[in-house]
């Protein structure tokens, strides 16, 4: 996703219509579901433990691995 469409769905979770601002806010979700994953597989490939990038991310070692241990 290219900055200029994350900016117009940034703009658009203030909009005044609840469906197409949760709308916004949901696929501005998903592509930042999608870039932690790719984030997270070149931080593997370039030798970081699960251990590192659940601390980066905030959240367990297990829970990292959990969620990204198969990609």
């Amino acid at each position: 996703m290219e900055m200029e469409q994350v900016a117009k769905l940034v703009l658009a979770t203030g909009g005044e219509d609840p469906r197409a601002a949760l709308s916004a806010a949901t696929e501005l979700r998903r592509a930042a579901s999608r870039l932690e994953a790719g984030v997270v597989r070149r931080a593997r490939i370039a030798g970081w433990s699960w251990a590192e990038i659940a601390a980066v991310l905030g959240v367990s070692k297990q829970a990292v691995h959990r969620k990204y241990g198969r990609s």
